[in-house]
């Protein structure tokens, strides 16, 4: 096990951004940046040794200073959807910024975590990422000490572990937005893979996505992958959440939940003996099909599309401020914030 450290180039205001490669026996690298917490090439070895970099991205830091798609990178303070771009604590009303319809999405498009360059602290086969954000910025509440630590694992495990201080009660629901595609980042499309999720039931949304605060069956519709099925399968379903959507873009409530890592999702593909794993301590994961990729160019030339990568993003469920009987995402001096999710590749 390895790890490397270099020197990436530098943000449009001269701070300086590095890369860290995480490498192991197997031959699986993990690439991730300062810059925004972005997990920006993830090389995964099939069962004849050959490596293919399994997420969409970018090949250089500007590209990422823009990124409309938020590839590979950490979101925060909170991730998903917040209805109204607002939101009560203790009494005190808050604004954020109105940047989805009426409503609020990650937080910040400009201004988020992705957006921002953490301290890096190198470990053995990790590298943990800090970043602190002062009161009121964004509109949110609290002076707040944010890290992810990305570590790799002999088995071909990518742990992401979370952890947040505040010094206020404030939102924090982060999750990683990178985008896989089994076959290679450059390949056209995942509406082959064949996905399982271990969910049931589901928050749907109204016209713009903002859960109802409904926990709906999933059973005998469209969203259900509580069998393994091809998520093309039933994309193009006339359904009303997935019309909303463009395809998927749901919310999925994790069976079982109990705060404790278990495995929710797995994926594989045709084509490739690829297969991945995901484990949270989360009760939720949104899956979200690559719908508005659009036609943009990515790494090593690639031009990516809609579809050609897909998004399971473990968190707390959207727009939790204003539904009593979602899970709590507020969090302050009297509770820290702390999840863990792993990303496991296998043949």
């Amino acid at each position: 096990m390895s790890v490397t450290t270099s020197v990436w180039g530098t943000t449009k205001d001269g701070k300086t951004v590095h890369q860290y490669t995480l490498e192991n026996g197997n031959g699986m690298k993990v690439v991730v940046s300062d810059f925004g917490a972005i997990l920006c090439k993830v090389l995964v070895p099939d069962a004849q040794g050959n490596l293919e970099d399994v997420v969409l991205g970018f090949d250089d830091v500007a590209s990422y200073e823009v990124n409309s798609s938020f590839f590979g990178c950490v979101v925060g303070p909170s991730a998903n959807r917040i209805g109204g771009a607002s939101f009560t604590i203790d009494g005190k009303e808050y604004h954020i910024v109105v940047n989805d319809n009426d409503n609020n999405l990650h937080s910040d498009k400009e201004h988020g975590y992705h957006k921002q360059v953490y301290s890096a602290e190198v470990g053995a086969s990790s590298v943990r990422l800090t970043l602190k954000d002062s009161d009121g910025n964004m509109g949110f509440p609290g002076n707040k000490i944010f890290s992810v630590t990305y570590s790799l694992s002999e088995a071909n495990e990518l742990s992401l572990h979370y952890e947040a201080d505040s010094d206020a009660n404030t939102i924090i629901n982060p999750t990683n937005h990178t985008y896989f595609n089994l076959r290679g980042h450059q390949d056209p499309t995942i509406e082959d893979h064949i996905m399982r999720i271990k969910a049931s039931h589901y928050t749907p949304g109204d016209a713009h996505l903002i859960p109802t605060g409904e926990i709906a069956t999933t059973i005998g519709t469209p969203l259900d992958f509580t069998n393994a099925k091809p998520i093309g399968q039933d994309i193009g379903a006339q359904h009303e959440q997935l019309i909303a959507g463009g395809g998927y873009d749901q919310n999925f409530v994790v069976d079982g939940f109990d705060g404790q890592l278990q495995q929710i999702a797995e994926v594989s593909a045709p084509k490739t003996t690829r297969r991945m794993k995901v484990f949270t301590t989360l009760p939720g994961m949104q899956l979200y099909t690559g719908n508005f990729i659009g036609a943009q160019h990515g790494k090593d030339g690639v031009t990516y599309q809609n579809r050609c990568g897909l998004a399971m993003e473990t968190q707390l469920f959207p727009d939790s401020i204003h539904k009593e009987n979602f899970p709590n995402a507020i969090f302050g001096p009297a509770r820290k914030y702390n999840s863990t999710t792993v990303y496991a590749f296998c043949n």
